[in-house]
């Protein structure tokens, strides 16, 4: 069983940690299920978010009576003190714990720090005094804002996309975070979907001994597989490594990860599966897609009042506009037969 060790906070822990963003979309029962399931074949790590609905409080009942047995990571999205204080006592609750393992600013567009205007890092600093929380860990998107966080020595974990569509400067961020001895956490280990052979994705991540790959699971399927890699973790084998280079060929450049920061679209566009439709179709193929529902969210690009908010919001500088329009002709040729997937 391959383990890493996320830095300074000092939890080793197994190298497949549980992303509980998906488990929203099922039932308390069904997420109990696939919690239990995955802790008792050893995963001990679980990530989630207030952001995630009512993803706390799935955790929150799989581990009830269990808490010293887990380590629970989740994020705050406030902006200033008052909300984080608000966020914390509500995960608290909805996880039925008096402490978090690791506490995490979501997404940020800067850097907390103390004394700063936003007095939420003071507010981490004093949850961690009272008990309530043991590590505080930042989460991003922006390459800027991530060495910010790195350079600064305030944090034990940051929280990064990371796969192998890496680029230079994603890969200079995990060799500095080790130097650091920064946890580094590795989100989005599929590209949100667009990677399609998990092995692949895992044989990579192993390479760098100090990621701790999250994996979003939905269904028992899902985490079967990733259950599988603890005994047998793949290796990256010149067949896997074909794979990777084909990816890369297809995928690196200008797409879009899915991430949602650039949403609300003020034109009703759900622009984090709209932009990257031609990949969705090739990828991760779904004939809903090409349903009515579907046709109906594609055809809203055409509404688009060209504000360029999506633009200005994507972490990683992304002409969303552009890209949308792109990928609404394709799917056109698609409906009408002209390009097969």
């Amino acid at each position: 069983m391959e383990t890493v060790r996320l830095g300074k906070t000092g939890i080793v822990t197994n190298k497949n940690a549980f992303g509980a963003l998906p488990i929203q979309r099922i039932s308390d029962e069904a997420a109990v299920q696939l919690l239990k399931k995955a802790y008792e074949n050893g995963i001990t790590f679980f990530d989630t978010a207030r952001w995630y609905t009512d993803s706390e409080h799935k955790v929150g009942l799989a581990f009830d009576g269990m808490r010293e047995k887990v380590f629970i990571a989740t994020k705050t999205g406030a902006q200033n003190a008052e909300g984080f204080w608000q966020d914390l006592e509500t995960s608290l609750n909805n996880l039925k714990t008096d402490y978090i393992d690791l506490y995490q600013f979501h997404n940020p567009a800067f850097c907390p720090k103390p004394g700063d205007e936003s007095g939420l890092y003071d507010a981490a600093l004093k949850a961690k005094e009272q008990g309530k929380i043991r590590h505080i860990g930042i989460t991003n998107h922006r390459l800027a804002v991530a060495h910010e966080a790195i350079d600064s020595g305030l944090y034990e974990t940051l929280q990064f996309p990371f796969c192998y569509l890496a680029t230079e400067k994603d890969i200079e961020l995990v060799d500095k975070c080790k130097m650091a001895d920064m946890g580094f956490i590795a989100m989005k280990a599929l590209s949100g979907g667009l990677i399609n052979n998990s092995a692949a994705a895992y044989a990579y991540l192993a390479q760098y001994d100090n990621v701790l790959p999250i994996w979003g699971v939905q269904r028992e399927s899902e985490l079967d597989e990733f259950l599988s890699y603890i005994e047998n973790p793949p290796t990256l084998t010149e067949e896997l490594a074909e794979v990777i280079r084909h990816d890369r060929e297809e995928l690196l450049g200008d797409f879009c990860r899915g991430c949602g920061y650039c949403m609300p679209c003020p034109a009703g566009i759900e622009i984090n599966n709209c932009a990257r439709m031609s990949l969705l179709l090739r990828r991760a193929p779904y004939a809903g897609y090409l349903g009515t529902e579907w046709q109906e969210n594609m055809m809203k690009i055409e509404k688009c009042i060209h504000c360029n908010q999506c633009k200005g919001k994507c972490p990683y500088g992304l002409d969303t506009p552009t890209l949308l329009q792109k990928n609404l002709e394709d799917y056109k040729k698609v409906l009408a037969g002209e390009v097969q997937v």
